[in-house]
C-alpha cells in the first residue's frame, strides 16, 4: 500500500517521555518521526518557553503562570519528575535550545510550532518568533499553527510566505474562512472531529491530532492524509511500515 502520510511527534514522544523536553524530541526523531510538534509561550522576561499549558503546574514541580516567571525561575523547575523518577532533573527547554538541537542533527523534517495565544495573547509573540527565525538558516520545514486565528493573520501580514495551519476542534467555519483568504495552507483538526466529517477537506491538507490508537492510525494511513500528529511516533512508524509492506 502506498502511504505518504508523515508522522509528527506531538510534544515529542509524549507517550514515552516527559512532553516538550529535549529528550522527548530526540526520542521521537530516533524512532523515525518526520516531524516535531511543540508549543511556545513568552516568559516574564520575553523569552521563548516550550511548554503546552499556560501554567507550569501539570508538567513540572512548580506552580504559576509562565508569563509571571523569568527564564531563570523556569530553568530551576523539574520537567521530568511528574512523568517518572527516571527523568528527574529534566529542564524546561527554550525554543532556541530545541532549534539548536534540530540544527545540530541537521533535521530536515517538519517543525510545527504552535503559538499558544488562544488563552493568553502574549502581545508581540508573533513578530518576535518571526524575527527569530528570519535570522536563521535552518534545514527543517517550519509550520506555524494556532487555535487563535488572529495570530495566524498577524503572521500572514508580517510574512505572507509563512506556512501556516489552523488547529481546531469545532471552529471549522473559521478555518475554512482563513483558507479562502489564503491565510492558512492546511488544517490540523481533532481526529474525532474529522471522523465525523470525512468529506471536510482533501486528505493532502489534513494533519489530524491526537492520533494514538491503532484504529485511528490505520484510518489516516488508509486515506493517505498529509500527516498524523501522535503521542506515540514509534508505534505509528511501525504500523505504517507494516501497512506499506502489506502485512496489515
Amino acid at each position: 500500500m502506498q502511504i505518504d502520510t508523515k508522522i509528527i511527534a506531538h510534544r515529542g514522544s509524549r507517550g514515552t517521555r516527559p512532553e516538550n523536553t529535549l529528550v522527548s524530541f530526540q526520542t521521537a526523531i530516533n524512532e523515525g518521526a518526520e516531524g516535531i510538534e511543540t508549543d511556545v509561550h513568552f516568559s516574564k522576561d520575553k523569552q521563548f518557553i516550550i511548554m503546552h499549558d499556560e501554567t507550569v503546574d501539570r508538567t513540572t514541580n512548580g506552580t504559576g503562570l509562565i508569563m509571571d516567571k523569568t527564564l531563570g525561575e523556569i530553568k530551576k523547575l523539574d520537567a521530568g519528575i511528574r512523568f517518572s523518577e527516571e527523568f528527574k532533573g529534566t529542564q524546561v527547554p527554550t525554543l532556541q535550545e530545541v532549534v539548536n538541537m534540530l540544527m545540530k542533527i541537521n533535521f530536515t523534517g517538519i517543525f510545527n510550532l504552535e503559538l499558544k495565544t488562544n488563552k493568553i495573547h502574549y502581545p508581540g509573540l508573533e513578530r518576535a518568533v518571526y524575527e527569530y527565525f528570519a535570522g536563521l538558516r535552518y534545514p527543517f520545514q517550519l509550520i506555524y499553527s494556532s487555535f487563535n486565528g488572529k495570530s495566524l493573520e498577524i503572521l500572514n501580514k508580517i510574512d505572507p510566505k509563512a506556512y501556516e495551519a489552523r488547529l481546531f476542534k469545532t471552529a471549522a467555519k473559521q478555518a475554512k474562512t482563513l483558507k479562502r483568504s489564503k491565510v492558512v495552507e492546511d488544517f490540523h483538526p481533532d481526529i474525532k472531529w474529522i471522523k465525523q466529517h470525512p468529506f471536510y477537506a482533501p486528505a493532502r491538507h489534513l494533519r489530524p491530532w491526537v492520533v494514538n490508537s491503532t484504529e485511528d492510525m490505520q484510518y489516516c494511513f488508509e486515506r493517505n492524509m498529509a500527516a498524523v500528529i501522535t503521542d506515540y511516533p514509534g508505534r505509528a512508524v511501525q504500523l505504517r511500515s507494516e501497512m506499506r509492506g502489506g502485512l496489515i
